[in-house]
Order: C-alpha cells, then structure tokens, then sequence
C-alpha cells in the first residue's frame, strides 16, 4: 500500500472513531437529561380535624399547591389532628423527624418554645397586615428562624385568622368579677391573662371543644370566630357571644420543615415550599374574611345574643394584657429579643395606622 493510501485509510479511520465518539457522548448527554428527577414523598401532621374549615382546608391547599407545582416531585400527604400524632404534639413530631412538616399554631407549644408564641398572638397586638409586615419586612422571619434552629425546625407564616371574637360563654360578663373561677378554653397568652383576672385555663383541641362547653366542663370558649364556630355548633352550646377578640386580633399559624428534611430538598423545590406557604399565608385571611361575615350574619339572623364586651371590661383586660407579656418576655431570653425588637416595630406601624388607615374607617363609619 502506498504512502498517501496509508494516510487515507487512517485519516476515515480517525475520522469513524470521533464521530463514534460524538455518537457514544451525545447519547450520554440524551440519557441524563431523560433521567428522572428525584421524588419526595413527605408526611404533614396537622393540629386540625380532617378538613376542618379554614385552618384546615388552608394546609390542604398547601399540599395541592406543592403537588401540582412540582409535578408531582415533592408529595405531601397530609394527616390529621389524632391521625399520627395528638394535634398539640406537631411540633414534636416535626423536630423528632416523625413527619417532614407541620402546620399548626405556635402558641400550641410555648411550654417547650416560650418564644414561639410572640409569633403567633398577642392580646391587643398587631392584626394580621402588622403582623405580616413585621415577620416579613420588619426581620420576624429571622427571629422566627432563630428561635427554631435548636430544635431543628425551619418556620414559615401559613396561615392568618384576622380579628378573632372574645368568645362564647354561658353566664353574662359585665364585670372583671365575672372572670373569677371561670373555666374557659382559650390559648396563649391570652390565657394567661384569664389566669390573672382569676379564671381557669382548659386547653382542648377542636374535635373536644363542643362536648366540654355543653356538658359544663368550661364555662366557655373562644376558637377563632364564627366560620369555625358555626361549623362546630358552638352556638348551641352556649348563650352568649362576646365581641371583639382582645385575646387574639390575629392568629399567625406556620407551617413547620424538619431541619434535616429541608436540608435534602433542590433549591427549586425549596422555592416552592416558599411559594405555596405564602399563598396560603394570604388566601386563608381571605377566606375567613369572608366567611367569618357570613357566618356571623346566620347566626344573628338565628337570634344569637352577640353583644359587645362592656368599656370598663376591656381597660382591665387591657392592663393585665400588658403585664402578661412583660411578665412572659422577661422569662425567656429569646422572647425577650423578640418582644424587644417586636415592640418596637409595631409602635411604629400603630403610628402609621393612627396617622391614616385608622381615619379611613372613622370616616367611612
């Protein structure tokens, strides 16, 4: 053979081999790019009854949302309160690892986190808009965050209530006496302000709240407002119904991501979990927007005896509430800083609301 036929032969031979090549790399890059992207399947332990109204169908719209955002990558099965775990036991099972998230209320577990209410409610504090702006433009997220950490648990806001009512009762209040050796359920601090004014403190998840108020094993209750009041019958349980919910203006409930669980998650994944919780940090205070007002006009036109707690009631309540607080914040350094820098910022956001917002419902009334 000669020279330049030599040449040749090795030239298509160098040739076949590297388009071989390109063939052998391409189909790999067409291989990992068919390989499927990983999947999670993760538990939801709940403080609710199943598909209960509000809180409840807030946490079902939360995994729907995750489902379908995901396509179906990150899974979230949720269980009800008694399904897994008792409802006031979340966020344990959420910090043991027992289930990848939670969604419940965070006053529910001051006794091992005293912090964790200051992000929940507070008596005569900040309504749902304050309570919002502080936790995510004010630095509450990060305190939230920070409070969490040791016990392995990532926060989130997932969930609003708006004003709360005072509650329902079954003897009139129309004095501070009234309160003493009452027996009501009522969580938080405003049940330590009941404490104060000489009540008892009997705290029940939902499922148990009808059957203790109409066999007289507390003389009263409050549980959100009249959407969830309407649905768990309280109305005949109970003659009077007191307004306005000095306890609770708003309730922050919050999703809780074990630490571990959080860790393993892509970044887009994470992304969605962010997503969804914030959509339905603002569709559940949509929701009992307008269904609190609806429920509330059923049960007026029923004849439910809705009246206003008396002004002298209030300015007591008032003043316990804030030595309630005071108290509970100096008792725990990490509710210290938070309550520091917390009152801080709703001072200013009530001077915005006096300078403004405040006079468009005066002149709107």
């Amino acid at each position: 053979m000669k020279r330049r036929d030599i040449l040749a032969a090795a030239g298509v031979g160098l040739a076949a081999t590297a388009l071989a090549g390109c063939q052998k790399q391409n189909e790999s890059k067409e291989t990992q790019a068919a390989a499927p992207a990983e999947t999670f399947t993760w538990k939801m332990v709940t403080s609710w009854p199943k598909n209960f109204p509000g809180v409840g169908v807030g946490a079902e719209r939360f995994a729907r949302l995750v489902n379908e955002m995901s396509n179906g990558r990150l899974q979230v099965k949720i269980y009800a309160a008694g399904e897994l775990v008792p409802a006031l036991e979340v966020f344990d099972a959420v910090s043991r690892g027992t289930a990848e998230m939670g969604h419940g209320a965070p006053y529910y577990w001051k006794g091992k986190v005293p912090a964790a209410q200051f992000f929940c409610a507070l008596p005569f504090g900040p309504n749902a808009q304050e309570m919002n702006t502080w936790l995510h433009y004010g630095g509450g997220m990060q305190l939230w965050e920070e409070v969490y950490k040791p016990f392995n648990v990532v926060p989130f806001a997932c969930g609003a209530t708006g004003v709360q009512t005072a509650g329902w009762f079954n003897k009139e209040i129309n004095s501070v006496d009234d309160f003493k050796g009452l027996k009501m359920r009522t969580p938080g601090l405003g049940g330590e302000v009941l404490t104060k004014m000489g009540g008892t403190v009997v705290n029940l998840p939902a499922g148990e709240i009808f059957t203790a108020l109409q066999t007289g094993a507390i003389d009263a209750t409050e549980w959100i407002g009249p959407y969830n009041d309407l649905a768990l019958g309280l109305h005949k349980a109970a003659k009077y119904y007191y307004t306005p919910g000095w306890q609770e203006p708003n309730v922050t409930f919050e999703l809780t991501v074990n630490q571990g669980a959080w860790d393993k998650l892509p970044a887009d994944l994470k992304a969605i979990v962010r997503a969804a919780a914030r959509d339905v940090n603002g569709d559940m205070l949509d929701d009992y927007n307008a269904r609190n007002m609806e429920a509330m006009e059923k049960l007026k036109a029923e004849g439910v005896d809705v009246r206003r707690l008396p002004d002298a009631v209030i300015a007591r309540l008032r003043e316990v509430a804030a030595e309630v607080v005071e108290a509970s914040a100096a008792a725990d350094p990490a509710a210290a800083k938070v309550w520091a820098q917390q009152k801080a910022y709703f001072k200013r956001l009530l001077a915005y609301a006096e300078d403004n917002e405040k006079l468009i419902y005066n002149i709107r009334a």
